[in-house]
């Protein structure tokens, strides 16, 4: 053994830690691993109530009272706009949303929440909420707003801005 590679070995501990391998910092798994694992709990509480995703999606974004069109819907439901117009049809039919003309175009279709879906949504909100508090249970409030600052401002930095990049 050469004495450079002699003097190497001995700086460098016996169990020195491998490299963290490649996915384990790499911010779009970190972001996903994320989500799937904060939104599965609160899914799995859709199950029982009859809810899928996308339509406990559809209700919390229009939960506001604001109607808007399939486009803008999809968008931020995070499906794709053929796929998020089934899902409102279903929603239609069963009483939950109403599809109908814009105040100031009548051209443009715009879905609002209907009273059945304001009932059903009005009783998901509080859970939702709950579950969040849990997740969020182990920071302070500082941490919270940061997250939230942080996660807002990466979404508005790499969402429409980049689209026409």
């Amino acid at each position: 053994m050469r004495a450079g590679n002699a003097q190497r070995q001995a700086k460098e501990p016996a169990d020195a830690e491998a490299p963290a391998p490649f996915f384990a910092g790499y911010l779009p798994y970190l972001l996903a691993r994320a989500s799937f694992l904060v939104s599965r709990e609160f899914h799995e509480q859709l199950a029982p109530c009859g809810i899928d995703v996308p339509t406990w999606r559809v209700l919390a974004i229009l939960s506001d009272g604001a109607g808007m069109t399939i486009g803008d819907l999809a968008a931020i439901a995070l499906l794709k706009q053929p796929t998020l117009t089934k899902v409102v049809d279903r929603m239609e039919a069963a009483g939950l949303v109403r599809r109908g003309g814009g105040a100031e175009d009548r051209r443009k279709v715009l879905v609002t929440i209907a009273p059945a879906g304001r009932d059903l949504v009005t009783t998901l909100l509080p859970r939702a909420l709950a579950h969040e508090a849990v997740v969020l249970g182990d920071y302070t409030a500082d941490e919270k707003r940061l997250l939230k600052r942080v996660l807002t401002t990466l979404i508005e930095r790499t969402g429409v801005e980049r689209a026409g990049r």
